[in-house]
């Protein structure tokens, strides 16, 4: 009985029984227009940066990875080197790769679905899906989240493009730093022990100090190396402490 009751429980688990389908959804939804909106922002400052509202469209449909995008535009209106814009929004957007890794154990989907759920796995989805206590709510996260923001952030990536000429300087408004902003928001609550904190403070620092004094991109390019060195150190650290 006791080995059946276990069973039982971790069934359930799977499902993701014990909260509500309808709160998942809200969650998924609050979490989808609210960093949807910040699209409109993405559609200005690309526009703003010299790409046509079909690049800047085609971006948002085909990337779709915020942080990654704004990075690219971001590092072409300084007037850094399109290949070097492109290989620090290439490596901003690796993480997703990681996050990836760890759905596609929570989620489970059937092998035909995932190339399509790949588009999606971006900091919203994952956030939203492993914040859930089993498999059927994730799945349900993932999903309403992934359609809301896709369908919203495309749409107002369209009306901030076609807007742009109507808003002026995009700088002046601080619409460049919308994305980071949302980005930051997402992340920081997910810093939760000090090798992370010690990562994303050094990361600022090396983003920060080498953005008057290198060309644009490059500061993005040099911050991942944050997290090989803090665990560098820790590795050494632990060497000594054994010693």
């Amino acid at each position: 009985m006791a080995e059946q009751t276990a069973v039982s429980d971790t069934d359930i688990h799977a499902d993701g029984a014990g909260k509500p389908d309808s709160a998942v959804v809200r969650d998924g939804l609050g979490v989808g227009v609210a960093v949807g909106l910040s699209g409109f922002a993405f559609g200005v400052t690309s526009a703003g940066s010299g790409l046509t509202v079909w690049q800047t469209c085609a971006l948002s449909l085909l990337v779709f990875t915020g942080a990654s995008q704004f990075a690219l535009v971001g590092a072409l209106a300084a007037g850094g080197n399109p290949l070097t814009a492109a290989a620090g929004a290439f490596f901003l957007g690796v993480r997703n790769a990681f996050y990836g890794l760890r759905l596609s154990q929570v989620l489970a989907l059937p092998r035909a679905v995932r190339p399509f759920a790949a588009q999606w796995v971006i900091d919203e989805t994952s956030a939203v899906s492993l914040a859930q206590s089993g498999r059927r709510a994730a799945r349900i996260g993932f999903a309403v989240t992934g359609v809301s923001l896709y369908v919203l952030w495309n749409l107002t990536t369209l009306l901030g493009a076609l807007g742009a000429e109507a808003i002026g300087d995009t700088d002046a408004w601080g619409l460049d730093a919308a994305g980071p902003a949302v980005f930051l928001a997402l992340l920081a609550p997910m810093l939760r022990t000090g090798t992370e904190r010690a990562v994303a403070g050094l990361a600022v620092l090396l983003g920060l100090g080498l953005l008057p004094v290198v060309p644009a991109g490059v500061p993005v390019l040099v911050a991942a190396l944050a997290a090989p060195g803090v665990l560098y150190v820790q590795g050494r650290r632990r060497d000594k402490g054994r010693a």
